[in-house]
């Protein structure tokens, strides 16, 4: 991990954040892909791939009032990537000064929860 300008840089394979671990922050992905794995026992499985423009660690960032919250996934870099880490006080005065960044932020939100209402139902129904 290098750190740069604007967030910090991570070379494939390097986790940027881990599940468990205490997420202060709501994460932007500038440049690179990574991968959100969820650990259960002993079993790693891959949930989602994000690409630039893509944000991650929302829910323990929104869900939280004093303490910070806690990663639900691990993300881990899949190859070059730029990440910058925004803090809830940074958020809420952009979204202050430009409100449409809190529709782009729900619009994310509910396709991700669209897109795992289809999975589930492949799930139940295939099984």
């Amino acid at each position: 991990m290098t750190t740069a300008a604007l967030g910090k840089a991570y070379r494939e394979g390097d986790v940027i954040l881990r599940q468990g671990d205490a997420s202060d922050g709501m994460h932007v992905i500038q440049q690179g892909e990574v991968e959100v794995l969820h650990r259960r026992e002993a079993r790693e499985v891959r949930i989602a791939t994000l690409a630039a423009q893509d944000f991650f660690g929302e829910i323990p960032f929104m869900e939280r009032v004093r303490d910070p919250g806690v990663a639900r996934a691990t993300i881990r870099a899949l190859n070059d990537v730029r990440v910058l880490t925004v803090d809830k006080k940074t958020i809420v005065r952009r979204i202050h000064e430009d409100p449409s960044l809190a529709y782009r932020m729900l619009e994310t939100m509910s396709r991700r929860m669209r897109e795992l209402e289809e999975d589930l139902i492949r799930l139940v129904i295939t099984e």
